[in-house]
């Protein structure tokens, strides 16, 4: 893991060959506990970020991904939905790399993103892949899993790697990058606790689609990054979901 901002704590670690999570701990004052935010790179010929970080945050994380690439090579900023921690540094990013391209939904690009973005983004329909170089990625639609109409993920068929959002955030700010312990007790508490799912009723099929890939790392955007068996653990999830 390399710090790349000894005052934020921003850190970067590769948990999928090219893959980069970037990383900076939350502490709130008088706040219970902390939080994390989290991007990817994947670092490829046509380098993505997935999820930009708030606004306020930008600066930290063009550090982080200009210690494993100049950050004006970017192709794609992609992310899952339209929250703040997702795309609210969007056009900060647009700016410094002026080949990027929004990588979002359809459903985002139609509502939102051409709006709000200084350039036209790229809607994918579900199961549209993006050739990055050595990595595919396929967008699947997951819409009101978590949360949002818009809502979707981008699976790696090169690693098994699952950019999965919002599912299993984890509280907590002095997580390891990587884990293979649970996440899923530590996750259902803190969904359980600000219930910021939309309990869809196709929720149960769009995660028996997400099980069936078998993805082997699940890149969460809050907390740890997870190695496993991601079908099976999706699958109890969704277990949870279901009691």
């Amino acid at each position: 893991m390399t710090v790349t901002n000894a005052v934020s704590g921003t850190n970067v670690h590769e948990v999928a060959d090219g893959i980069y999570r970037i990383n900076t701990p939350i502490v709130f004052e008088g706040g219970p506990g902390g939080f994390s935010f989290n991007q990817y790179l994947i670092a490829d010929d046509e380098p993505l970020l997935f999820h930009t970080g708030p606004r306020r945050m930008f600066g930290l994380v063009r550090e982080a991904v200009a210690s494993v690439l100049p950050p004006e090579r970017l192709r794609h900023i992609a992310f899952s939905h339209v929250e703040a921690d997702e795309c609210g540094s969007l056009n900060e990013w647009l700016a410094v790399a002026p080949q990027a391209q929004p990588l979002c939904s359809a459903i985002a690009r139609l509502v939102s993103i051409d709006d709000l973005a200084d350039r036209p983004a790229r809607g994918l329909e579900d199961g549209e892949a993006v050739q990055l170089g050595k990595h595919r990625l396929r967008w699947l639609a997951t819409p009101h899993l978590p949360h949002a109409w818009e809502c979707g993920m981008l699976i790696d068929d090169t690693t098994g790697t699952l950019l999965c959002g919002d599912l299993f955030t984890q509280p907590g700010a002095d997580l390891p990058a990587m884990t293979g312990a649970d996440i899923l007790g530590p996750s259902e508490a803190f969904r359980r606790s600000m219930d910021y799912y939309s309990h869809t009723k196709h929720g149960d099929a769009m995660l028996e689609r997400l099980a069936a890939l078998a993805p082997r790392t699940l890149a969460c955007m809050h907390g740890s990054a997870w190695q496993g068996d991601g079908a099976a653990l999706i699958r109890a999830l969704a277990q949870s979901l279901r009691d």
